[in-house]
């Protein structure tokens, strides 16, 4: 169904690659994009879950926007592991005013069809999504 908003369709693929990342953890990341020519989010890359968060924001362009989910791992103080979900939007400064304004438009619609996110972040550079950050927010 397409956004009201954008006018922007999620395609399937999206939704199977995430349920493959949440439930049978095959994913480490997935990187989505929106296809002007079919008007619908499709996944760009998924990573494989031997890939490290270094993979991730290597693969996120320096000049267009994204969406992408990563799966976080870690160990608590209390010697728990816990995993978390982020979504990030990625809306680099070089990315062009029409595109910022789309994915921005699309996000909110996009995330809901996303079931188990549990932590979303924005980020403009790397800084605001650094390893640092994800470990804060993911506590």
């Amino acid at each position: 169904m397409a956004n009201s908003a954008s006018g922007i369709a999620v395609s399937d693929e999206c939704k199977l690659t995430f349920l493959e990342l949440k439930a049978k953890r095959d994913h480490r990341y997935i990187v989505f994009k929106i296809d002007d020519n079919v008007h619908r989010v499709i996944v760009e890359k998924a990573g494989g879950q031997s890939e490290t968060y270094d993979d991730f924001t290597k693969s996120l362009p320096d000049n267009e926007c994204r969406y992408a989910v990563f799966d976080y791992d870690f160990t608590t103080d209390e010697n728990c592991h816990k995993s978390k979900i982020f979504f990030i939007a990625w809306s680099p400064e070089a990315a062009k005013v029409r595109t910022k304004m789309l994915y921005a438009s699309s996000k909110d619609r996009f995330k809901r069809e996303l079931d188990g996110i549990q932590v979303e972040l924005q980020a403009t550079d790397p800084s605001e999504m650094s390893w640092d950050i994800l470990k804060a927010r993911a506590l």
